[in-house]
């Protein structure tokens, strides 16, 4: 697909996906895929995407999976192998439906793993590197007793209503993400073999206060990866660093790009 609107849908696996695209379009500029949180959508990334396109001149494509956003809603429960086929099945017919022809993928937490899922289960000669933010490789008790925590949360306060501005069935999002990830099935969920096969480049942004992960997830990639791997360490940033570090997560992914599309001349120096 050529000349993708700004904004719109597409249709894949039987499910309307609300997507941005910000920039040039795949067919002219290399692309940056980027694939958001267990509760976010294209609205919750705020600025960033925008902010990210101004400083690598990349085409930025946003998309809210099914169960998020203004996208089709999910069946419940989600299977707990539901990252594995985001990353094995709908994330290549995304890519090949939109025409990307060369790029980077970048993750935030359940995104970032699907990424990971996505680059180490095949060699796409596409894919030029990932940035990967806040990452889950295993399930760490941290991440089981912060959601179990959220749950309650959600449950009674006005989480809720704040949720329900960025997703058109708020339960199906975040009952699809949270009974997942609390399922005892889930705490074998382990992606780490993925990352022996990933040939590309890969930055992980890391918030020393990460509620939900700990630099475990960090140590692992750095065991497990044969590409190289960068790692930027953040101070006074917990699960969000593109929302809470703003600038310095920026300033991360832009010079990672940077480097991975360096080739390419219609990357802003």
């Amino acid at each position: 697909m050529t000349g993708l609107a700004s904004n719109g849908f597409l249709s894949i696996d039987g499910a309307d996906l609300e997507y941005r695209m910000i920039g040039p379009s795949p067919d002219t500029a290399p692309t940056i895929v980027m694939l958001h949180e267990g509760l976010g959508s294209v609205g919750l990334w705020g600025d960033f995407p925008e902010r990210l396109q101004a400083a690598t001149a990349a085409g930025v494509f946003v998309y809210s999976r099914a169960g998020y956003g203004a996208s089709s809603p999910v069946k419940l429960p989600r299977p707990v192998d539901y990252m594995h086929r985001e990353g094995l099945d709908v994330l290549p017919k995304l890519l090949d439906r939109i025409g990307f022809r060369r790029g980077l993928l970048v993750g935030h937490s359940d995104g970032a793993s699907i990424a990971a899922i996505y680059a180490g289960s095949r060699q796409d000669h596409r894919l030029q590197g990932m940035a990967l933010i806040a990452p889950h490789f295993i399930v760490e008790d941290i991440s089981v007793t912060s959601i179990a925590g959220i749950k309650t949360v959600y449950e009674t306060t006005n989480l809720k209503e704040k949720l329900a501005r960025w997703h058109k069935d708020v339960d199906n999002a975040f009952y699809g993400w949270s009974a997942a990830w609390l399922d005892p099935a889930f705490r074998d969920w382990d992606i780490s073999d993925y990352l022996a096969y990933v040939r590309v480049p890969v930055l992980i942004v890391q918030g020393v206060d990460d509620q939900y992960g700990t630099m475990r997830q960090v140590e692992i990639a750095q065991e497990e990866c044969y590409c190289p791997v960068d790692v930027t360490v953040i101070a006074g940033a917990g699960h969000s660093p593109h929302r809470e570090a703003q600038a310095a997560t920026l300033e991360a992914v832009t010079e990672f790009a940077g480097a991975a599309l360096r080739d390419d001349r219609t990357l802003a120096a």
